[in-house]
């Protein structure tokens, strides 16, 4: 039986991992976990950082001479990074997978909202379908990656998870609405009420260090939508895609809603490649049992620092 090939980086990850323990050893326990938490998901949305990053980066430094468009340069750097990820292992070729699935639903849809006008590209690119650059559907597929890097950076497991027919049926009506709000009505206020009652039992559960956290699910996603809504307005910022109006608006809060929606897409696709695992202990797989935990480990911490 052959050996596997030795990681790649694995002459960097390790004496890196133990520097940062080493650093985190000499804090508090709550506030090691805390920026540990913080470090694994950078860790996990490592692709997406990246492409924000050189969307900040391109918007700020990019020459008008450039012999490539800005778009284009950003399609080449997408795919370089993707294939960096995949010869370091930081990604699997089954989360390329994820990343292929949500790559093709998402462009289709870019395709359609630019042709009706929702949002628009303002640059050239030589690289793109009906006007739309290829390396957007890059930041659709950075979503699936996150997520699918996340289940296993943090050995996520789900309690109560809807039954999978369940929760396909609920993303293809999220697909569907999006095109269909435009001629006929909009289900989005009926799928939010879908979503919310099929989820509503459903816990998360991750690991940072030792211990074993909870969630609801609906949370989780909540947080998640947030940053996404962040980084929307980033793009909007450095001009890579806007709005129609005039000059630069932070995007509505109310955009935290469709990224909730795109999220359920993005999480039932991941379950196609991934499917959930339940957590070995449901102990904590309720409303009262999860604000009764928080409350005894916020009072017992009080109460050592007292």
């Amino acid at each position: 039986m052959t050996e596997p090939a030795p990681h790649p980086l694995a002459p960097f990850l390790q004496p890196a991992r133990r520097a940062i323990h080493g650093a985190l050893d000499r804090l508090p326990e709550p506030v090691a976990e805390f920026v540990l938490f913080g470090l694994k998901m950078a860790w996990s949305c490592l692709f997406g950082a990246a492409m924000l990053a050189l969307m900040i980066a391109t918007h700020l430094w990019w020459p008008k001479d450039a012999p490539i468009y800005r778009y284009d340069f950003l399609f080449v750097m997408a795919v370089l990074i993707q294939g960096i990820m995949l010869w370091a292992r930081l990604e699997t070729f089954k989360e390329m997978q994820v990343i292929f699935l949500y790559h093709v639903t998402g462009t289709v849809m870019e395709v359609f909202k630019t042709y009706i006008g929702s949002w628009i590209y303002p640059e050239a690119a030589w690289f793109h379908i009906a006007g739309v650059p290829l390396f957007t559907g890059f930041m659709y597929g950075a979503v699936g990656s996150f997520i699918a890097r996340a289940i296993r950076v943090f050995d996520m497991r789900f309690s109560h998870y809807p039954r999978p027919w369940v929760t396909w049926v609920l993303a293809i009506a999220i697909y569907i609405n999006f095109f269909s709000h435009h001629y006929i009505w909009d289900l989005r206020n009926l799928i939010f009420v879908a979503s919310w009652a099929i989820f509503f039992r459903s816990f998360v559960f991750f690991r940072v260090d030792k211990r074993v956290h909870s969630m609801p699910f609906i949370l989780a996603g909540t947080l998640t939508s947030f940053f996404l809504w962040l980084a929307e307005n980033i793009g909007t910022f450095t001009h890579t895609w806007s709005y129609p109006g005039k000059g630069w608006h932070l995007v509505s809060i109310q955009k935290m809603g469709a990224w909730g929606l795109l999220l359920v897409i993005s999480f039932v696709t991941v379950s196609l490649v991934f499917p959930p695992k339940a957590p070995e202990d449901e102990a904590i797989s309720s409303y009262r049992l999860w604000f009764r935990q928080l409350f005894q480990r916020f009072s017992a911490r009080f109460a050592k620092e007292r």
